[in-house]
């Protein structure tokens, strides 16, 4: 156990980690808040709306991805994610006012999805690789799962919460803690001890910077295998706030409450799948092409679970695979890529994971309402194993060419 916790022996990452996990739990209070709100207060249960939402929040991932990932390698990381996660906080307390107060509209929250999608586009790539100036590239990897762990047990905790809270007092409250949940985040950053910091490499201004990180990618097989995975499975599979509200409202029929809970036991299962790559001494390929596979499995099991609870079973499965598939492909690229091209490389990883969702988003929406939830699971399914043929046919042309290389010369 003691293995498995060992990037907590360093104070800054103690620092950080307590406050990213309070910070953590008001994000997917408002997550949860801002599904619910679109589903059933400003729309009739349309799961296209909630589809809009999801393409607004993670678009800017691939629309500022150049930018975003040469301002993770140019510019001073602290400073960056201070201003970043600042804005994300004002925005959150704002949408949280205009809720209390009943002035919401649908527009209001697409707009903000859009302006807050905008912030955490700069802040992502920034906060992925300053994990390594907290702890080094020898921990990097354990690090980047004890962050997974905090990130998904906030996961657990902070839907059921905004349950309890959308029920008891209304949603603009879960808002209105997510914004001054940034505090805490803030306040860590402020108090980390510069002395023991191991400043990334920094990139040189040079024509061409921008796109260098397109180049580097395009030129590393395994680097480009592993973007089409993520490309397919963010697109198609990562759609929870979909699968999730639709398959409680429209199949379930059960209120803010159970969703809240539906969401924590998916929860229960990234966690558990981020403590199991914590205790790994490196990351493995081999573990990207099983959870593809395995997330596709549990896509199916979802699909077809004929109840509530065998449903969130099937939550579980999904949530340890989906983990192993963001927790490998993050510490993988980020070991495999040389320290000054990590911010352009982790910014195209956000980028394709997350900046497909304004494609497929919609397109399992309209799924959803047109063919039901279960229908719109099945794309999710499809998605899983797709992605573990891309890996099994590149780890196939790699024990080709080992071969021919082993071969003896022709006479």
């Amino acid at each position: 156990m003691r293995r498995v916790f060992r990037s907590l022996r360093s104070f800054n990452y103690r620092v950080w980690a307590a406050g990213a996990l309070v910070s953590n739990v008001g994000t997917w209070m408002q997550r949860a808040a801002q599904d619910w709100l679109v589903l059933t207060q400003l729309t009739n249960h349309s799961a296209s709306a909630v589809g809009t939402v999801m393409a607004l929040q993670f678009g800017p991932q691939l629309l500022l991805m150049p930018w975003t990932g040469y301002a993770a390698d140019h510019f001073n990381q602290r400073r960056l994610l201070m201003a970043t996660q600042a804005t994300m906080g004002v925005l959150a307390l704002t949408l949280g006012v205009l809720t209390v107060t009943g002035l919401v509209q649908l527009w209001h929250v697409y707009m903000f999805a859009f302006l807050f999608g905008c912030s955490a586009a700069l802040d992502a790539p920034v906060r992925q690789i300053f994990v390594a100036e907290l702890v080094g590239d020898a921990e990097l990897s354990n690090a980047i799962a004890l962050n997974s762990t905090s990130f998904n047990a906030a996961r657990m905790i902070g839907p059921a919460v905004a349950g309890l809270i959308i029920a008891s007092v209304g949603t603009g409250w879960a808002f209105l803690f997510n914004g001054t949940s940034f505090i805490a985040v803030l306040t860590s950053l402020s108090f980390l001890r510069s002395s023991e910091l191991r400043p990334n490499a920094r990139a040189h201004p040079a024509k061409g910077s921008i796109t260098q990180g397109f180049r580097y990618v395009w030129s590393r097989p395994d680097l480009r295998t592993m973007l089409i995975m993520l490309f397919l499975i963010g697109t198609f599979g990562l759609n929870f706030p979909i699968f999730i509200s639709t398959m409680a409202v429209g199949v379930f029929h059960t209120d803010a409450r159970g969703f809240g809970l539906l969401s924590s036991m998916m929860a229960v299962g990234t966690m558990s799948g981020a403590l199991l790559a914590a205790s790994r001494d490196r990351p493995r390929f081999g573990s990207l092409m099983l959870g593809a596979a395995i997330f596709g499995l549990g896509c199916t099991l979802a699909a077809l679970a004929p109840n509530y609870w065998l449903f969130a079973a099937a939550l579980v499965v999904i949530g340890v695979a989906a983990l192993t598939i963001t927790n490998t492909s993050n510490a993988l690229m980020q070991l495999s890529t040389a320290p000054a091209m990590r911010g352009r490389v982790m910014a195209l990883r956000l980028g394709v994971a997350l900046g497909g969702t304004p494609i497929g988003a919609p397109i399992v929406g309209w799924v959803a309402d047109q063919l039901g939830p279960r229908w719109a699971l099945g794309v999710g399914a499809a998605s899983g194993f797709a992605a573990a043929i891309v890996a099994i046919v590149l780890r196939s042309q790699q024990h080709s060419e080992a071969e021919h290389r082993s071969l003896p010369p022709a006479l």
